[in-house]
Protein backbone atom coordinates (compact mmCIF):
# COMPACT_ATOMS: atom_id res chain seq x y z
CA UNK A 1 0.00 0.00 0.00
CA UNK A 2 0.94 3.71 -0.36
CA UNK A 3 0.92 6.29 1.99
CA UNK A 4 -2.61 7.51 1.54
CA UNK A 5 -3.58 4.15 2.03
CA UNK A 6 -1.47 3.42 5.08
CA UNK A 7 -2.60 6.94 6.49
CA UNK A 8 -6.27 5.56 6.33
CA UNK A 9 -5.34 2.21 7.66
CA UNK A 10 -4.00 3.75 10.46
CA UNK A 11 -6.16 5.80 11.29
CA UNK A 12 -8.91 3.24 11.22
CA UNK A 13 -6.66 1.31 13.89
CA UNK A 14 -6.80 4.89 16.00
CA UNK A 15 -10.26 5.59 15.92
CA UNK A 16 -11.03 1.95 16.64
CA UNK A 17 -8.74 1.48 19.72
CA UNK A 18 -9.79 4.98 20.55
CA UNK A 19 -13.74 3.86 20.82
CA UNK A 20 -12.11 0.83 22.89
CA UNK A 21 -10.87 3.30 25.41
CA UNK A 22 -13.93 4.80 25.71
CA UNK A 23 -13.28 7.77 23.73
CA UNK A 24 -14.01 9.65 20.42
CA UNK A 25 -11.52 9.10 17.52
CA UNK A 26 -11.16 12.92 17.35
CA UNK A 27 -9.81 12.95 21.36
CA UNK A 28 -6.52 10.82 19.59
CA UNK A 29 -4.17 12.89 17.83
CA UNK A 30 -2.10 11.58 15.05
CA UNK A 31 1.97 12.37 14.71
CA UNK A 32 3.30 11.40 11.58
CA UNK A 33 6.81 11.12 12.15
CA UNK A 34 8.91 11.31 8.63
CA UNK A 35 12.25 10.64 10.13
CA UNK A 36 14.48 10.32 7.13
CA UNK A 37 11.71 10.95 4.85
CA UNK A 38 11.44 13.06 1.65
CA UNK A 39 9.50 16.37 1.46
CA UNK A 40 7.73 14.29 -1.31
CA UNK A 41 6.92 11.57 0.95
CA UNK A 42 5.58 14.73 3.90
CA UNK A 43 3.76 16.37 1.46
CA UNK A 44 1.86 12.96 0.34
CA UNK A 45 1.09 12.35 4.18
CA UNK A 46 0.21 15.74 4.30
CA UNK A 47 -2.51 15.52 1.21
CA UNK A 48 -4.32 12.84 2.89
CA UNK A 49 -4.55 14.24 6.28
CA UNK A 50 -1.95 14.61 8.03
CA UNK A 51 -2.07 17.76 10.25
CA UNK A 52 1.51 17.14 12.83
CA UNK A 53 4.57 15.85 11.34
CA UNK A 54 6.94 14.80 14.09
CA UNK A 55 11.04 14.96 13.76
CA UNK A 56 13.59 13.36 15.69
CA UNK A 57 16.40 15.45 14.44
CA UNK A 58 16.52 19.23 14.25
CA UNK A 59 18.98 19.14 11.14
CA UNK A 60 15.56 17.53 9.23
CA UNK A 61 13.48 19.63 10.57
CA UNK A 62 15.69 22.39 9.01
CA UNK A 63 16.20 20.67 5.87
CA UNK A 64 12.94 20.32 5.24
CA UNK A 65 10.93 23.26 6.78
CA UNK A 66 10.55 25.01 3.61
CA UNK A 67 10.16 22.35 0.84
CA UNK A 68 7.08 21.20 3.13
CA UNK A 69 3.18 21.86 3.09
CA UNK A 70 1.95 24.28 5.66
CA UNK A 71 1.61 21.79 8.99
CA UNK A 72 2.61 21.49 12.31
CA UNK A 73 5.78 19.94 13.19
CA UNK A 74 7.05 18.45 16.86
CA UNK A 75 10.31 17.91 17.78
CA UNK A 76 9.88 14.28 19.58
CA UNK A 77 13.58 13.33 19.60
CA UNK A 78 16.41 13.70 22.18
CA UNK A 79 16.89 17.73 21.92
CA UNK A 80 20.95 19.02 22.46
CA UNK A 81 20.69 22.92 23.91
CA UNK A 82 23.02 24.44 21.61
CA UNK A 83 20.43 23.46 18.84
CA UNK A 84 17.32 25.08 20.34
CA UNK A 85 18.03 27.80 18.49
CA UNK A 86 17.19 26.57 15.11
CA UNK A 87 14.09 25.22 15.50
CA UNK A 88 12.54 27.62 18.24
CA UNK A 89 10.62 29.44 15.38
CA UNK A 90 9.80 26.32 13.13
CA UNK A 91 7.81 23.53 15.84
CA UNK A 92 4.67 24.06 17.46
CA UNK A 93 5.60 21.74 20.01
CA UNK A 94 8.62 20.36 22.05
CA UNK A 95 8.50 16.81 23.21
CA UNK A 96 11.40 15.56 24.80
CA UNK A 97 12.06 18.00 27.48
CA UNK A 98 13.79 16.06 29.77
CA UNK A 99 15.88 18.63 31.94
CA UNK A 100 15.80 21.99 33.88
CA UNK A 101 18.82 23.22 31.53
CA UNK A 102 16.86 22.17 28.34
CA UNK A 103 14.07 23.99 29.83
CA UNK A 104 16.12 27.07 30.34
CA UNK A 105 17.63 27.05 26.84
CA UNK A 106 14.06 26.97 25.31
CA UNK A 107 12.84 29.23 27.35
CA UNK A 108 15.52 31.74 26.51
CA UNK A 109 15.08 31.13 23.13
CA UNK A 110 11.35 31.88 22.99
CA UNK A 111 11.76 35.04 24.72
CA UNK A 112 13.91 36.29 22.04
CA UNK A 113 11.21 35.17 19.37
CA UNK A 114 8.46 36.40 22.18
CA UNK A 115 6.33 33.39 21.80
CA UNK A 116 5.66 30.60 24.27
CA UNK A 117 6.72 27.58 23.61
CA UNK A 118 4.34 24.74 24.16
CA UNK A 119 6.62 21.07 25.85
CA UNK A 120 5.80 17.79 27.05
CA UNK A 121 8.12 16.22 29.71
CA UNK A 122 9.43 13.28 28.53
CA UNK A 123 9.62 10.18 31.33
CA UNK A 124 11.94 7.64 31.18
CA UNK A 125 9.21 5.30 32.52
CA UNK A 126 11.06 1.79 32.76
CA UNK A 127 14.74 3.65 34.08
CA UNK A 128 16.25 2.28 31.09
CA UNK A 129 19.72 3.61 31.11
CA UNK A 130 20.28 4.01 27.57
CA UNK A 131 17.01 6.35 27.02
CA UNK A 132 16.49 9.61 28.05
CA UNK A 133 13.79 11.40 30.06
CA UNK A 134 13.34 12.15 33.60
CA UNK A 135 12.38 9.36 35.99
CA UNK A 136 9.11 8.70 37.31
CA UNK A 137 9.56 10.32 40.74
CA UNK A 138 11.55 13.23 39.69
CA UNK A 139 8.50 14.27 37.01
CA UNK A 140 6.66 16.61 39.41
CA UNK A 141 10.33 18.17 40.62
CA UNK A 142 11.11 18.72 37.49
CA UNK A 143 7.54 20.15 36.19
CA UNK A 144 7.68 22.77 39.36
CA UNK A 145 11.35 23.83 38.85
CA UNK A 146 9.95 24.83 34.94
CA UNK A 147 6.87 26.51 35.87
CA UNK A 148 8.60 28.76 38.77
CA UNK A 149 11.48 29.57 36.54
CA UNK A 150 10.47 29.75 32.52
CA UNK A 151 8.23 32.41 31.45
CA UNK A 152 8.07 31.81 28.25
CA UNK A 153 7.39 27.72 28.51
CA UNK A 154 3.68 26.16 28.35
CA UNK A 155 3.90 22.48 29.95
CA UNK A 156 1.08 21.03 27.69
CA UNK A 157 1.90 17.15 29.37
CA UNK A 158 4.11 14.60 29.14
CA UNK A 159 5.51 12.00 26.42
CA UNK A 160 7.00 8.36 26.99
CA UNK A 161 8.40 6.22 25.05
CA UNK A 162 8.26 2.31 25.58
CA UNK A 163 10.94 -0.15 26.08
CA UNK A 164 11.31 -2.59 23.05
CA UNK A 165 8.93 -5.52 23.10
CA UNK A 166 7.50 -8.03 20.89
CA UNK A 167 4.52 -8.37 22.59
CA UNK A 168 2.66 -4.51 23.22
CA UNK A 169 1.02 -6.14 26.00
CA UNK A 170 4.25 -6.53 27.95
CA UNK A 171 4.94 -2.75 27.87
CA UNK A 172 1.36 -1.77 29.12
CA UNK A 173 2.29 -1.06 32.79
CA UNK A 174 5.03 1.81 31.21
CA UNK A 175 2.21 3.50 29.66
CA UNK A 176 -0.26 3.21 32.80
CA UNK A 177 2.64 4.33 34.87
CA UNK A 178 2.82 7.55 32.95
CA UNK A 179 -1.02 8.00 32.57
CA UNK A 180 -1.03 7.58 37.10
CA UNK A 181 1.23 10.71 36.56
CA UNK A 182 -0.66 12.49 34.37
CA UNK A 183 -3.59 11.99 36.07
CA UNK A 184 -2.10 12.60 39.79
CA UNK A 185 -0.94 16.36 38.28
CA UNK A 186 -4.33 17.45 37.02
CA UNK A 187 -4.35 18.98 40.64
CA UNK A 188 -1.78 21.41 40.04
CA UNK A 189 -2.49 24.87 38.57
CA UNK A 190 -0.43 27.08 37.08
CA UNK A 191 -1.31 30.23 34.64
CA UNK A 192 1.28 28.36 32.14
CA UNK A 193 0.14 24.40 33.14
CA UNK A 194 -2.26 23.01 30.64
CA UNK A 195 -1.69 19.51 30.91
CA UNK A 196 -3.66 17.86 28.33
CA UNK A 197 -1.42 15.58 26.13
CA UNK A 198 -0.19 12.10 26.67
CA UNK A 199 2.33 11.37 23.87
CA UNK A 200 2.32 7.42 23.84
CA UNK A 201 2.74 4.95 21.38
CA UNK A 202 4.41 4.31 17.96
CA UNK A 203 3.82 2.16 15.23
CA UNK A 204 4.09 -1.56 16.87
CA UNK A 205 2.73 -0.38 20.17
CA UNK A 206 0.02 2.71 19.69
CA UNK A 207 -2.72 0.18 20.20
CA UNK A 208 -1.71 -0.35 23.48
CA UNK A 209 -0.65 3.22 24.95
CA UNK A 210 -4.35 4.62 23.28
CA UNK A 211 -6.15 1.83 25.77
CA UNK A 212 -4.11 3.10 28.66
CA UNK A 213 -5.03 6.58 28.09
CA UNK A 214 -2.68 8.09 25.13
CA UNK A 215 -4.18 10.53 23.23
CA UNK A 216 -0.97 11.72 21.07
CA UNK A 217 0.79 8.87 19.10
CA UNK A 218 3.53 8.87 17.29
CA UNK A 219 3.86 6.51 14.03
CA UNK A 220 6.14 6.37 10.99
CA UNK A 221 7.12 3.29 9.87
CA UNK A 222 3.18 1.98 9.68
CA UNK A 223 2.81 5.64 7.76
CA UNK A 224 5.69 5.33 5.05
CA UNK A 225 6.87 2.22 5.55
CA UNK A 226 10.36 0.83 7.10
CA UNK A 227 13.50 3.08 6.47
CA UNK A 228 16.24 2.19 4.37
CA UNK A 229 19.39 4.13 6.36
CA UNK A 230 21.68 2.82 3.52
Amino acid sequence: MGIRENMEAVRSRIDGYARKSGREPADVRLIAVSKTRTPQEINEAISAGATDIGENKVQEIVDKYDAVLPVSWHMIGHLQRNKVKYIIDKVKMIHSVDSFRLAEEIDRRAAQHGISMDVLIQVNAAGEERKFGVGRDETEALLREILDKCENIRVRGFMSVAPAAEDPEEVRVYFRQVKAIFDALQTCTHERLDLRFLSMGMSHDFGAAILEGANMVRIGTAIFGARDYT
